[in-house]
C-alpha cells in the first residue's frame, strides 16, 4: 500500500497528516510525500520522522498539487495507492476499511472513497449525506442536488484510494486549480473496468480552515467555465446543468454581472438539462451574499461544532 501527500511550506500541516498514515491500523504501507518545490522547513521537519516507512521527493520546482500526485504515482511501489492532502488527517481505520471494499468490488478496478468529516470554524458536518443509488451516472451521484445545498453526492481527494496502475493510466489533470477530484474520477470511470465505491463510514478529517490559504477557498469561475465546456463529454446533460448551476454559479455570482448570469444559464439550457432543483440552487446563488447562504445551509441541515 502506498500513500501519496503532496505538500508546500507547510511543515505543521505536513506532519499531522504523515502522523495519521503512520498510526493506520495496517503496517504494510509506505507514505510518499512530494515536496512541491525547494521547502527546506518541512524536509527538515520531516526528516525528523524516525520511520523507514517514509519517504520525501522534493521536485526541483514548483508544478502544483496535481503534478506533484502524478510524481508520488509513479513512484509508488504498492499495488494500491491512496492520496491525501497534506492539510486533511485520517482516522486510524481508513485503509483497512478500503480495502475490504476494494478486495469485494464487482470490477478490476475500484476506486474506493468514504465519507467525511468536514469541519469548519463555523459547523463540521458529515458527506456525503447520501451514499449512490444503484446503476447511478456517477456524474449524476457527484453533481446533481437533492436539495437547496450541496453535498447530497461527494468525493475529495483525501478519501481516495484506487490501484496504482489506475493512477498511471488515469493522472490528475495538471494546471486544474479547482474540481480535481471531480475531474479525475469523471475520467477514470469512463473506463469500463473501473466502478466507484463509496464506504459509508467517515474516515477523514477534511479541515476547511478558512483563515488560511487554500485552493478551494479560490474562485477561478472562468477557468472551471471553460474546463466545464472542454468536458461535457464527461457529464450526463443532467449533471452538466447541475454543476453549471450550483458549482461553477458559485464561484461566479461574487462578480454580480448579469452578462455572466446570462451566461451560465445559456450554457445550461443549450447543452445540459435543468431540473426544478437546479434553477432554484441557481437563482439563491446569484440572489443571496455567500455568507448569508452559509449560515441558512448550517441551520437547516443542523450543523453545529
Amino acid at each position: 500500500m502506498s500513500v501519496v501527500i503532496p505538500t508546500r511550506f507547510r511543515p505543521d500541516l505536513v506532519l499531522r497528516a504523515v502522523t495519521g498514515v503512520l498510526a493506520q491500523t495496517m503496517d504494510d504501507l509506505e507514505v510518499i510525500v512530494v515536496v512541491d518545490g525547494p521547502d527546506e522547513d518541512t524536509v527538515t521537519a520531516l526528516a525528523a520522522l524516525p520511520d523507514p516507512r517514509l519517504r520525501v521527493l522534493v521536485q526541483p520546482k514548483k508544478g502544483g498539487a496535481p503534478h506533484a500526485r502524478n510524481t508520488g504515482a509513479q513512484a509508488a511501489r504498492g499495488r494500491w495507492t491512496a492520496m491525501l492532502d497534506d492539510d486533511d488527517e485520517w482516522l486510524p481505520g481508513k485503509l483497512e476499511v478500503q480495502l475490504k471494499l476494494a478486495y469485494s468490488a464487482r470490477r478490476a478496478t475500484p476506486i474506493v472513497a468514504s465519507r467525511l468529516v468536514n469541519r469548519t470554524p463555523r459547523a463540521e458536518s458529515i458527506m456525503p449525506r447520501r451514499l449512490p443509488d444503484p446503476d447511478e451516472p456517477v456524474s449524476e451521484y457527484l453533481t446533481v442536488r437533492r436539495g437547496l445545498f450541496y453535498g447530497d453526492g461527494f468525493i475529495q481527494t483525501s478519501t481516495i484510494l484506487a490501484p496504482t496502475e489506475l493512477f498511471h493510466r488515469v493522472p490528475f489533470t495538471v494546471g486544474l486549480r479547482r474540481q480535481q477530484e471531480l475531474d479525475w474520477t469523471l475520467r477514470a470511470v469512463r473506463h469500463e473496468d473501473v466502478e466507484l465505491i463509496v464506504a459509508p463510514d467517515a474516515l477523514v478529517v477534511w479541515h476547511q480552515d478558512e483563515n488560511r490559504e487554500r485552493i478551494s477557498l479560490e474562485m477561478p469561475w472562468r477557468q472551471q467555465f471553460e474546463w466545464s465546456q472542454r468536458s461535457r463529454e464527461l457529464f450526463t446533460p443532467r449533471a452538466y446543468a447541475a454543476f453549471l448551476m450550483s458549482v461553477v454559479s458559485s464561484m461566479a455570482a461574487p462578480t454580480r454581472s448579469a452578462k455572466v448570469f446570462r451566461e451560465l444559464l445559456g450554457e445550461a439550457r443549450t447543452h445540459g438539462r435543468p431540473g426544478a432543483i437546479d434553477y432554484l440552487t441557481f437563482m439563491q446563488i446569484w440572489a443571496l451574499p455567500a455568507e448569508v447562504r452559509h449560515a441558512l445551509r448550517d441551520k437547516v441541515l443542523g450543523r453545529g461544532r
